[in-house]
């Protein structure tokens, strides 16, 4: 499991690198790479435990009960998960209503402060981008 984690990891600091460089240029595009950072390092995190999930709502429920509900993590990075659930839904399906380049803004904001949360529980595996 843990080449697995370290798999997703690389995906995570990767994925949140194209998000930034997206900012201004496709912000929908930015806005959903943000949250498939965090969605990677969140499901790193989790590998790194044994566990794996087939949805990514069954993600974004462990984030809450099994992250901040138990104090592990503050409320605030479980509203940065559930804001980028948001953020992503609407730049990827958004029809009438895109991103703002404040908006994917944000969510590289709150994407990076994922990661790092993540990189703080285990640094000896999770190496800083």
């Amino acid at each position: 499991m843990k080449q697995y984690a370290l798999d997703l990891w690389g995906r995570a600091v990767e994925t949140l690198r194209v998000a930034r460089g997206l900012v201004g240029y496709s912000d929908d595009n930015a806005a959903s790479r943000a949250y498939y950072a965090a969605f990677y390092a969140v499901s790193a995190l989790f590998a790194m435990e044994g566990r794996t999930f087939r949805k990514h709502s069954s993600l974004e429920v462990a984030v809450h009960r099994d992250l901040v509900k138990t104090s592990r993590w503050l409320p605030e990075r479980g509203r940065d998960f559930s804001r980028l659930v948001s953020l992503r839904e609407r730049g990827d399906y958004g029809v009438e209503r895109h991103v703002s380049r404040e908006e994917a803004m944000e969510s590289v904001q709150r994407a990076s402060r994922i990661v790092e949360q993540v990189r703080q529980e285990h640094p000896e595996v999770f190496k800083s981008e």
